[in-house]
């Protein structure tokens, strides 16, 4: 592990820092705050804005500790109003609008999570939620009022992400580039399971195949569980070439991630494949994200094709597995 220790791992160094996360509902912003705590935020949602007005005044302090906080607001927020809340990051700025960070008492930063009216709406449909702006009426009702009453937050915004394309990784991964604690971090580090059956990922610098190890699809106990259960990474496991396999690829990035550190590379992304992406790939990824962070690394882990599955079994829609034979199981 001394080689990856020439890598700087993300420190939580930015204690003054607040992110304010708003946007349309449905647009991401749990998802966004999850993320946000994974890389050291305190995350706060749907704090009352008279809490927040005292929480900026008294300086970004959280139970009498400094941190670095991200905080959810939107028009589900007790007291929310649209022009209380943008006189109030302003006021936290300071007289000068827009002046830079560095002059302010802290770093504060609104982010606004937009997304396409049509996919709000495909969204709020397949989940069966309400709108809270559609209680009696049309979703496409509620989108169009809530986008026309929080439009100016988007153009106070210090940043607008758009979702409507992004899958939960990739909003993460955009997350971690945009607010990392430390601007020193080196290397951002992602490892990804994938289906092969859904295509390579397109954002991987490192692919490995681990297609050869015991398939669980075959095992009618352990089909409907994934590569995150005990039982799954026992079978895994089982396999006699696994071991040989996890130390050999564990020996050549030992010593490869300080070169790409040393290279300039900021981000790196080391992909693992298996038939269906559910399976042997999120095991071993889950394996490779652990031994980083048992090296003091800081790693993104997204499961692609996994999360895919999970998103379709909770709407009721079909999961892709009844067009496929046993023989090409996951």
């Amino acid at each position: 592990m001394s080689d990856l220790a020439k890598i700087p791992a993300t420190a939580d160094s930015t204690t003054d820092r607040v992110v304010l996360v708003t946007g349309l509902s449905g647009a991401g912003r749990t998802a966004c705050l999850k993320a946000l705590e994974d890389i050291g935020y305190e995350a706060i949602d749907n704090l009352p804005i008279g809490l927040l007005q005292l929480l900026l005044e008294g300086g970004g302090e959280l139970g009498g500790i400094r941190r670095p906080l991200a905080i959810g607001v939107d028009i589900r927020t007790r007291d929310f109003e649209v022009g209380r809340l943008v006189a109030l990051i302003d006021a936290a700025h300071g007289a000068t609008y827009g002046a830079n960070y560095g002059d302010c008492a802290r770093d504060i930063r609104l982010l606004f999570l937009d997304c396409d009216t049509e996919v709000l709406a495909r969204r709020f449909t397949e989940t069966r939620r309400r709108h809270p702006l559609a209680a009696d009426r049309p979703v496409m009702d509620g989108i169009r009022l809530e986008r026309q009453r929080i439009a100016p937050l988007k153009e106070r915004a210090d940043q607008v992400i758009d979702t409507s394309a992004l899958a939960p990784g990739d909003l993460r991964r955009r997350l971690w580039t945009e607010y990392a604690l430390d601007p020193r971090h080196g290397v951002t580090l992602t490892v990804l399971s994938f289906s092969y059956r859904e295509g390579l990922p397109r954002e991987a610098d490192l692919v490995f195949d681990v297609r050869f190890l015991k398939n669980p699809h075959y095992d009618a106990a352990l089909r409907p569980l994934d590569g995150r259960d005990p039982a799954v990474a026992r079978h895994v496991e089982s396999d006699a070439g696994f071991h040989p396999f996890f130390e050999q690829l564990t020996a050549m990035l030992e010593p490869l991630l300080p070169r790409y550190y040393e290279e300039g590379k900021s981000y790196l992304t080391i992909a693992l494949g298996c038939t269906g992406g559910r399976h042997r790939s999120v095991y071993v990824a889950e394996r490779l994200a652990a031994w980083l962070r048992e090296a003091g690394q800081q790693v993104i882990l997204v499961h692609r094709d996994m999360e895919q599955w999970e998103s379709r079994q909770k709407i009721g829609l079909p999961s892709g597995e009844a067009q496929t034979s046993e023989k090409e199981g996951p």
